[in-house]
């Protein structure tokens, strides 16, 4: 992940959040590193990852046209390993929570 950055809206609501990262994967060339939901869904984090012009550009473009104003915003150029560490972590429990949705659909389905 060499010259990757990495991009961080916090927002208050899921429709919020993904208007942001509408705006944001619209904007530029970046795509879902991962995201995390707190509070119910009342907090959501979206973590972006691309080189650093198109993450800087998404994220300020977000921040400003989003349909709430965010409650944090963040960009890291060339993150330390540990941090890349920790959006891996939480892109895997994402990822892992998405498969076993997926399995459940197919079972379901196939009960049917």
């Amino acid at each position: 992940m060499s010259n990757t950055s990495l991009g961080f809206i916090e927002i208050s609501g899921v429709v919020a959040a993904v208007d942001a990262l509408d705006i944001m994967c619209k904007t530029s060339g970046v795509e879902l590193a991962t995201w995390e939901r707190k509070l119910g869904g009342r907090l959501v984090t979206i973590v972006v990852k691309g080189d650093v012009a198109s993450v800087t550009e998404a994220v300020e473009t977000a921040a400003r046209k989003a349909i709430k104003k965010p409650a944090a915003s963040g960009i890291i150029a060339n993150p330390h390993e540990e941090i890349l560490r920790l959006v891996n972590l939480s892109a895997s429990r994402f990822m892992n929570k998405a498969a076993a949705g997926n399995d459940l659909d197919a079972r379901t389905i196939q009960e049917v």
